[in-house]
């Protein structure tokens, strides 16, 4: 028993050596069902999001079909008020062509006046002079031929006279007549258009009106989703949070466990190795093989430095006409939709500027258009975008243009109003083609 007692201390000491960094009392161990309720909360919550974005996009998209819809009632009515003044200005000129009218009229009805009292008077005279126009009584009386000849001519003269004077009568009646006529047609006709034009105004003002209300509408449904997704985006990232401190203390504990196997398999070959002493050198423990070094990460390729340039604008203001290859620029004035979110006033970026910025990285500088970013590169079938690629929408691409991200999602600077973010892509109308630039 006294020759084993060395090998005894021996052990014990090895043993005691072990314990004395023992490892710390286990952290706590979340259950398997705890983990996945959390995970399936936070993954209702992501569908959630999912499905409010859908909708948000839908609304989006519908508040744009609207804006568009008042742009072009705003048209109509700017038509029919051009119409209008128009309307009115043919009508002020018939009523002074009415007025001119109506005084030419009353000169010719005085002249008709005028003509009766001469004819009148020229009667009165021959009768008094005891020749009535047409009697053979004139005739009486004649003492000598010569007076007989004197009478008929006198007769003749006082005919074709009073033909004369019956003949302007008639002339002047018709010219009186005709050109009151005339005025009234005139001053009818242009307070017709004029009617029409103020009732065409009116109907248009209104359709405007209704296409306004219906955007304003649309607007306030669309920002009450934009807050009940942004809410759910909150709850979102409570969840994952939740579930990354669950997984946290899962992986905490595994940790603790792996150092505590690692812990009692140290002690346990520390406590061979002193049993094992007494018969032999203690041999040198066993090195574990040094882990292959991790492989280095790919470097970044000019579509990713493009992709992440764009991604570094995320909550910039969209600036109608802002951007450029250097970065967010002053919006300009489009005489409409912009100015009223007073796009000239910030810095930001439209849908063709952030491609600008986005591609000046990777030394492509593109036209501030997305009709013509569209024909800058090559063509690809929508089916085979990749990231990188541009996305275009309307005709010929002159819509609007986001970068393709992968996963279905793109970057955009969407519209005057809201911020550079990323958004599923929306296939309505979409372009067939993507274009590829590197």
């Amino acid at each position: 028993m006294l020759t084993r007692l060395p090998a005894v201390v021996a052990l014990a000491t090895v043993v005691l050596a072990g314990t004395a960094n023992a490892v710390p009392p286990p952290p706590p161990n979340p259950s398997d069902s705890e983990i996945s309720a959390s995970r399936a909360e936070a993954d209702a919550k992501a569908a959630r999001v999912g499905e409010l974005t859908g909708k948000l996009t839908q609304a989006e998209s519908r508040l744009q079909e609207l804006l568009d819809d008042v742009s072009y009632k705003r048209e109509l009515a700017n038509k029919a008020r051009v119409d209008l003044e128009t309307a009115i200005s043919e009508a002020e000129a018939a009523r002074r062509e009415a007025s001119s009218a109506r005084v030419q009229a009353d000169a010719a009805t005085a002249a008709v006046e005028q003509s009766r009292r001469e004819l009148d008077e020229f009667a009165a005279a021959s009768y008094a002079q005891g020749s009535t126009v047409g009697s053979f009584s004139a005739y009486i009386g004649a003492k000598s031929p010569e007076d007989l000849l004197a009478r008929a001519q006198m007769l003749e003269a006082v005919s074709a006279s009073s033909l004369n004077r019956l003949d302007q009568v008639t002339r002047d009646q018709g010219t009186a007549a005709n050109l009151d006529s005339a005025a009234r047609a005139a001053l009818k006709k242009a307070e017709d258009k004029q009617a029409a034009a103020d009732e065409a105004k009116k109907v248009a003002e209104q359709a405007q009106q209704v296409a306004v209300e219906a955007h304003s509408a649309q607007a306030a449904a669309t920002s009450e989703l934009q807050a009940n997704k942004d809410e759910v985006e909150r709850e979102l990232a409570t969840a994952r949070g939740q579930v990354n401190g669950l997984e946290a203390q899962r992986q905490q504990y595994d940790q603790w466990l792996t150092a505590k196997q690692a812990e009692e398999e140290e002690n346990a070959r520390r406590a061979a190795a002193a049993a094992a002493a007494q018969a032999a050198a203690q041999a040198p423990p066993q090195r574990r093989p040094a882990a292959a070094a991790p492989a280095p990460a790919p470097s970044g390729s000019r579509v990713q430095t493009v992709i992440n340039r764009a991604l570094a604008q995320r909550g910039v203001i969209y600036a109608w006409g802002g951007g450029n290859y250097y970065g967010p620029t002053y919006g300009v004035r489009d005489g409409g939709v912009a100015d009223a979110y007073g796009d000239y006033a910030k810095i930001g970026f439209d849908c063709s500027g952030l491609m600008m910025y986005a591609f000046a990285g990777a030394g492509v500088y593109l036209p501030h258009y997305s009709g013509y970013q569209y024909t800058s590169g090559r063509l690809v079938p929508l089916s085979q975008m990749a990231p990188g690629d541009m996305i275009f929408w309307g005709p010929g691409g002159g819509t609007h243009v986001a970068l393709y991200l992968g996963g279905g999602m793109m970057v955009e600077a969407p519209h005057s109003g809201a911020v550079v973010r990323i958004s599923p892509v929306r296939y309505g109308g979409i372009m067939p083609y993507v274009t590829r630039m590197l």
